[in-house]
């Protein structure tokens, strides 16, 4: 057993490396160290953290900390690069839900210190949490209180909702904006009898106020996710990010963890800015995607003419042959149908044969941030050629081509053109002011907000149907 000075520094040590690791996050060629920091940091932590002061029982951790393990590594080597947005969100309802069974066995610690000084029982039989109970005056007690009944709250909207999240990425859940009669108006109600129940807890100190708590909080989380449409998934799982570091960090309070207190903060803080980040992105009000509701029309849509044409790749590679200029747009599509080294060998033919190649990433691309980045560098796309949607939207009017893989919302031009749309205000990427524009996409039917792209009707636009792996694939032996 270490002594608290230990401890102590390797939390410090940790910090560091979680501070360094989300610098490096931040730029696509020191992500891998980055990562590594994290790692290294996470170890230092767990390890320092299971020998300190006070801590025992040590097969029964070992014991799980092996099962999760195990667990976490199966995870990982199934799960492919499609599926992580949904494994995403399912790992942020583990940190919730863990923070409601930590706050409550914290409360039941409490419970059980305070029996035991009113029967008059020595304070030092008790170790761990416990101990640092047996220490606390009333009105550090009541500290403990709060930081306990935030936890549960926060953690507990964290779970359910995140597990909503998992549900829309997934499939599993529509991917339409769905509430309850009564709408934010339930909302708010579970919110304002979710803070009487924190009063009557810190009053009261029953245990089955927090029982009834959990149980709001996680109609809230449910209620709230379920309200926000497909189009703003990409926030709510950042959002989500930053919920569950919120929670850590209340959590860290609660069992005076120092390292769980940082890194809580550093994960929610990052979430919240990344949150604020997108939702400028996508016009939307911070605000108002916390309080969920988005994705919903506000009037009919504008009526859309003309019909999509078809094309083959023979004339798809006319065209290429043809373009000293090309952008490719990247979107889940090309995810779904593990298009990227494709994609990526085409980008190489063009360029081999002096064309100009970029491609244009919007920043809610996917269904997760940074998505379409991770693929395009898996599949070893040179950086600088990815270009933001700031840095390339002016390009569009000088572009010949433009293939857009497997998305919609993200060049819908209804964003700009129609006021009713659920997307309006939206900036996007003016795809449709290239000279041309293919689209590859398996079928006519609409995107993953439910919403139909006049794009696909213009008459610069080619649809080439088909999986988009396929696609491309026929398309590398008819480039001169």
């Amino acid at each position: 057993m270490l002594g608290q000075g230990f401890v102590s520094a390797a939390a410090i040590s940790a910090t560091v490396l979680f501070i360094l690791s989300l610098g490096g996050l931040s730029n696509q060629e020191t992500a891998k160290r980055a990562v590594w920091y994290g790692i290294v940091g996470m170890a230092i932590a767990v390890i320092f953290t299971a020998l300190g002061p006070g801590i025992d029982r040590y097969a029964l951790m070992g014991a799980m900390v092996v099962v999760g393990a195990v667990i976490g590594w199966i995870v990982a080597r199934r799960v492919g690069m499609t599926d992580m947005p949904q494994l995403v969100a399912a790992l942020h309802s583990f940190v919730g839900l863990a923070a409601v069974f930590v706050a409550l066995n914290a409360d039941m610690e409490r419970l059980r210190v305070l029996a035991a000084r009113a029967a008059g029982e020595s304070m030092d039989t008790f170790s761990a949490f416990a101990a640092l109970v047996a220490t606390k005056g009333p009105d550090e007690i009541l500290f403990l209180q709060i930081e306990i009944s935030l936890a549960i709250f926060i953690g507990a909207i964290t779970f359910s909702g995140s597990v909503i999240a998992y549900g829309k990425l997934a499939g599993r859940v529509t991917a339409m904006p769905k509430q309850l009669p009564g709408g934010h108006v339930l909302n708010a109600v579970a919110a304002v009898a979710s803070l009487a129940l924190i009063v009557v807890y810190l009053v009261g100190g029953e245990f089955w106020v927090l029982l009834a708590l959990s149980a709001l909080a996680l109609f809230i989380g449910y209620h709230l996710i379920m309200g926000i449409g497909g189009a703003d998934m990409p926030v709510v799982v950042s959002m989500l990010n930053s919920y569950s570091g919120w929670t850590a960090a209340a959590i860290g309070f609660t069992l005076g963890n120092d390292l769980l207190i940082v890194t809580g903060a550093l994960v929610g803080s990052s979430g919240a800015i990344l949150s604020y980040i997108m939702c400028r992105a996508m016009n939307r009000k911070f605000i108002n995607v916390i309080l969920g509701g988005f994705g919903g029309a506000t009037g009919p849509a504008q009526a859309i003419e003309g019909e999509q044409v078809g094309i083959d790749a023979d004339g798809v590679a006319a065209s290429l042959n043809e373009a000293d200029s090309v952008v490719i747009v990247p979107g889940y599509g090309m995810a779904v149908a593990q298009a990227q080294q494709s994609v990526a060998e085409l980008t190489r033919k063009l360029r081999d044969r002096g064309k100009n190649v970029r491609f244009a990433i919007h920043p809610v691309a996917g269904r997760l941030p940074g998505h379409m980045n991770v693929l395009l560098a898996e599949a070893r796309v040179p950086y600088d050629i990815v270009l933001e949607m700031d840095e390339i939207n002016e390009d569009f009017p000088r572009t010949d081509v433009v293939i857009v893989i497997g998305s919609n919302d993200i060049v819908n031009p209804a964003a700009q053109d129609d006021p009713n749309s659920p997307i309006a205000g939206m900036p996007v990427l003016e795809v449709w002011k290239a000279k041309q524009v293919f689209v590859s996409k398996r079928g006519q039917g609409t995107g993953y907000s439910g919403i139909e792209n006049p794009l696909f009707f213009r008459e610069n636009t080619r649809m080439f149907y088909g999986d988009a792996k396929k696609s491309v694939d026929a398309l590398l032996p008819l480039l001169d």
